[in-house]
């Protein structure tokens, strides 16, 4: 994990009302210290706290920023949440924008959810528009690539992104899961679910033949 020589010494960009997780420390001093920062972990362990960190901080030096997703069905419903989180974030900015191609709603505006195609696109007409940028937060970046919902090769990604960009790329980690994962079966005409493995990851062989009995 990502340990900073010293810790952050200006003001925080947002604080939040509960304990941060080491990796969210982490991912957010990377960002108070300008230096991009790759963070992996599990559905629902808090790395969107990062990007809203990234959010606030670009916001406060008065820069716009760029988030971003791989297909335009996310960028339409990161658009609808992010609304809220950037009004929560400070409450007078209210400019968010959404370009997704065949859409585009408040193209100028200080938050810009789009794309990674429509970012890709953009920046081939005009790079000057990343001197108005102070963070680019990319969402599912694993669906970029066509690859399962995990990142296992973190660190050579980070490694492709230092090579490009020529300045560090920090990766923070975690592999603890806050929800745990549970698979279930809801065949259709029977009545309802059935438990086939438990968040130990125990097999249900029990109700595993009763879903096949009914299908």
């Amino acid at each position: 994990m990502y340990k900073g020589s010293t810790p952050f010494a200006g003001k925080p960009a947002k604080c939040y009302p509960f304990v941060l997780d080491p990796f969210q420390k982490d991912g957010i001093l990377c960002i108070d210290n300008q230096q991009s920062v790759l963070v992996s972990a599990n559905n629902s362990a808090g790395k969107t706290v990062v990007a809203e960190y990234a959010f606030a901080r670009s916001l406060n030096d008065k820069q716009r920023v760029i988030y971003t997703t791989p297909v335009k069905a996310l960028s339409n419903q990161k658009y609808r949440r992010e609304l809220k989180r950037i009004r929560r974030i400070k409450e007078e900015i209210k400019d968010v924008g959404l370009v997704t191609g065949d859409v585009r709603i408040n193209p100028s505006a200080s938050c810009l959810i789009m794309t990674a195609a429509i970012l890709r696109n953009t920046l081939y007409r005009d790079r000057k528009i990343m001197r108005e940028v102070g963070w680019v937060v990319f969402d599912e970046i694993h669906f970029m690539f066509g690859t399962m919902p995990t990142i296992p090769n973190a660190r050579q990604f980070a490694e492709w992104v230092c090579h490009l960009q020529k300045q560090p790329c920090h990766v923070v980690y975690t592999n603890y899961r806050p929800v745990p994962l549970e698979h279930y079966i809801f065949p259709v005409g029977g009545d309802g679910l059935h438990l086939i493995v438990d968040e130990k990851g125990l097999f249900k062989k029990e109700n595993f033949n009763t879903v096949m009995a009914v299908l």
